[in-house]
């Protein structure tokens, strides 16, 4: 089957199921992106939309061993035949890695912008050479290798600091060729089989260490803790791309279909993780399109779509500022039971906030701190977890002590702040200011850090100052707590009581010490700070797409969960770990399986009842949604003075219009001139022995776009005359 018959199997399906009675058969949707699947799990049904799973690079085509299949349940994957193109034995990863990391090194041997990177004449000469090169429409895995490079170029070492601005133009370049490269695959392969390979090459996991030396796999840091049937160790390359903070390469058009694909829940597969709390790996499901109406109406698997998860954790997190306000307001009433002060919302408070923090903590495990941290309101989260850790000591200390002692709550009412504002940032976690006050609070909390070391050493100085003065009054009277409150006082500019007192502890070195610190802290201090955190607005404000863009990236990643305890809602997550987590080690992984979605659908059944109904009416668009009536009251068009110029572009014009503009205007006339050919929108001039001379626009070969019925091919043609 040729790669252009293969491709129109997919596109001209794009409105149906398809009519193969393996896919119509299938027990399970989503595992049936292969055929002939022998063990089929009746309880897990997601489907896909005519499709197979990719190939895993090294294939052999029709009988080898998938790289990707190692451990799955399905017996015949390696078997099974695809509709998508099978590509060619291509080079493994770690192979791919060194070998775009050569030329690289070899291509960038000074410091550049990505301006620089981005004008004619290195376009010309490095990088369009350098994609050419690497793009190759069989291997999903060049993107991942590029952003892998990229990782490790941006990474500070000791020994390299003089190549550290080199390293850092290399890692650029491995950007721009990744977000060209992506886009070769995104014009190559058009509608949902193209969708399907995109989200492939960013979402599907790759191993760095595939055919490594065995000295490599020997030595691999990495702690790998669960077995994955074959997929231990993989990363994918948006999780590359997120880690790297690649704004622009997460910002182009290509990126953006899968995220938005991933977010709305179309494209759908088994997410890889470092660590799962309650882990269930009985099954890997592939990368696939969901098709809701051949999907169990009780689908448990659509808890972890980002959308719909984004959705379920506002909804916890309401609850807990609920019970938090009812904790607070309601402090020092309650009942005695056994001589203990009992209040019913403390109570209620402190179970749910406890499966809550559990809920945080599977989050951060999952994929580690530096992934969670590009999270908006990470730093809130955690700053609450310290709070309510505190409050739940002080508290256990206090009922052991005395009933009646109410020394946790002050420490619990200082958490308010947090809560509020993180409400805040969930409701518009695309808002530039928030996104601006999460880059500042970094930049903001590591200068501050340096600055109590500063500190401490004025307070250290001048305490030992007091001591040599002989004076015992003084030496009673002065202690650190005193001095630092004196210090904090001048540098907030509130009180001149240190400088005052400064002679007393000694007549020179103690006004010189507190003049020093006064300077240091209100005006060079004060100075940088200033300007760090405006240096870095100002960035953020200039890209603003791109950072809103890279932070719904991150949400995406973020909402696809792997591990089985955010199946549970707080407080049922703290007795799945309870009671599911031992039963694991007791029963075999189908048993274990079989029990967990059992109970997760009996705990989630009306919200995935909900969830069935409304995505079987909206999640593709189907006729009967647009159609309805309901949908003539979304915009309230009637009260929209603007409304008729929405109403003309809310649809494609009739047939014979199309036919009539076509006639008017040939659009494959149109010449498209895109960023790759952006040197040939000004000519150079010619120098008199010819050499290094420009090339005039009339000898460029220009790019057209073709325009055909599903897809939108380009092709060059010549214009040398």
């Amino acid at each position: 089957m040729g790669l252009g018959t293969e491709r129109r199997l997919l596109d001209n399906n794009d409105g149906g199921l398809s009519d193969d009675p393996y896919l119509s058969d299938s027990d399970d949707p989503e595992a049936s992106a292969i055929l002939f699947d022998a063990d089929h799990d009746h309880d897990d049904t997601v489907a896909p939309l005519m499709l197979r799973r990719l190939v895993p690079r090294g294939g052999q085509g029709g009988g080898g061993p998938s790289r990707d299949d190692g451990g799955d349940n399905s017996g015949g994957h390696g078997q099974s035949a695809s509709f998508l193109p099978r590509p060619d034995p291509a080079m493994p990863v770690y192979i791919t890695i060194h070998r775009i990391r050569r030329l690289v090194i070899a291509a960038i041997n000074d410091n550049y912008t990505l301006e620089e990177l981005r004008a004619p004449r290195l376009d010309r000469l490095v990088v369009r050479p350098l994609v050419d090169r690497l793009y190759n429409p069989n291997d999903p895995a060049i993107v991942y290798s590029l952003l892998a490079n990229r990782v490790q170029f941006l990474r500070p070492r000791a020994h390299e600091l003089l190549q550290q601005t080199v390293n850092e133009s290399r890692a650029t370049l491995c950007e721009l060729l990744a977000i060209r490269i992506l886009r070769r695959f995104h014009e190559d392969h058009t509608g949902r089989s193209g969708l399907l390979l995109l989200a492939h090459i960013l979402v599907s996991g790759f191993d760095p260490c595939d055919a490594a030396p065995e000295a490599i796999r020997a030595r691999r840091p990495q702690w790998a803790v669960q077995e994955r049937g074959g997929h231990e160790r993989k990363l994918t390359g948006l999780e590359l791309a997120i880690i790297s903070e690649s704004k622009l390469f997460i910002g182009s058009p290509a990126c953006q279909r899968v995220v938005d694909a991933v977010y709305r829940g179309i494209v759908v597969y088994t997410p890889l993780s470092f660590v799962d709390i309650l882990p269930d790996h009985y099954k890997h499901h592939p990368v696939s399109l969901y098709e809701p109406r051949r999907a169990a109406i009780l689908n448990h698997h659509r808890l972890i779509v980002p959308r719909i998860r984004n959705g379920i954790e506002l909804l916890h997190f309401i609850v807990l500022l609920v019970l938090y306000m009812l904790t607070v307001t309601h402090y020092g009433f309650g009942k005695h039971l056994a001589g203990l002060h009992v209040n019913t919302y403390e109570t209620l408070f402190n179970v749910f906030a406890a499966g809550w923090v559990l809920e945080q903590f599977a989050a951060i495990v999952e994929h580690g701190w530096e992934v969670h941290a590009q999270n908006l309101w990470s730093f809130l989260d955690i700053t609450f977890v310290f709070i309510y850790g505190a409050y739940g000591l002080v508290r256990t200390v206090e009922l052991l002590i005395s009933s009646d002692a109410f020394y946790a709550m002050p420490v619990l009412c200082t958490a308010a702040p947090v809560l509020l504002t993180r409400i805040a940032f969930t409701l518009m976690p695309d808002n530039i200011v928030f996104i601006a006050l999460h880059a500042m609070m970094r930049d903001f909390t590591r200068l501050t850090f340096i600055a109590i070391w500063c500190f401490a050493g004025f307070v250290m100085g001048l305490l030992l100052l007091a001591r040599t003065t002989g004076d015992e009054k003084l030496e009673g009277s002065v202690t650190w707590a005193t001095i630092t409150k004196w210090l904090l006082w001048i540098w907030f500019g509130l009180d001149g009581t240190g400088i005052e007192r400064a002679s007393d502890f000694h007549i020179i070195l103690g006004p010189t010490l507190i003049i020093t610190f006064a300077f240091l802290g209100n005006t060079l201090f004060l100075t940088i700070l200033v300007a760090i955190l405006t240096n870095t607005f100002s960035k953020i404000i200039s890209n603003e797409a791109a950072e809103i863009q890279f932070r719904r990236a991150v949400l995406t990643f973020q909402g696809v969960k792997s591990d089985a305890i955010f199946s549970y809602p707080p407080p049922f997550n703290l007795l799945a770990l309870l009671i599911m987590l031992p039963l694991k080690w007791f029963v075999g992984p189908v048993v274990f399986h079989h029990v967990n979605v059992a109970v997760i659908r009996a705990v989630n059944a009306p919200l995935l009842l909900l969830i069935g109904l409304w995505e079987r009416r909206r999640i593709w668009g189907g006729r009967r949604g647009r159609n309805s009536r309901w949908r003539k009251w979304k915009y309230f068009a009637g009260l929209n003075p603007h409304g008729d110029i929405q109403n003309i572009f809310s649809a494609e014009p009739p047939p014979e219009v199309m036919d009539a503009l076509e006639k008017m205007d040939v659009l494959s006339d149109i010449v498209v001139i895109d960023r790759e050919l952006a040197s040939a929108r000004s000519p150079r001039p010619s120098s008199a022995s010819g050499s290094g001379s420009g090339t005039p626009l009339s000898s460029i070969s220009v790019r057209r776009r073709k325009m055909s019925d599903s897809s939108s091919l380009r092709r060059f043609e010549g214009a040398d005359r």
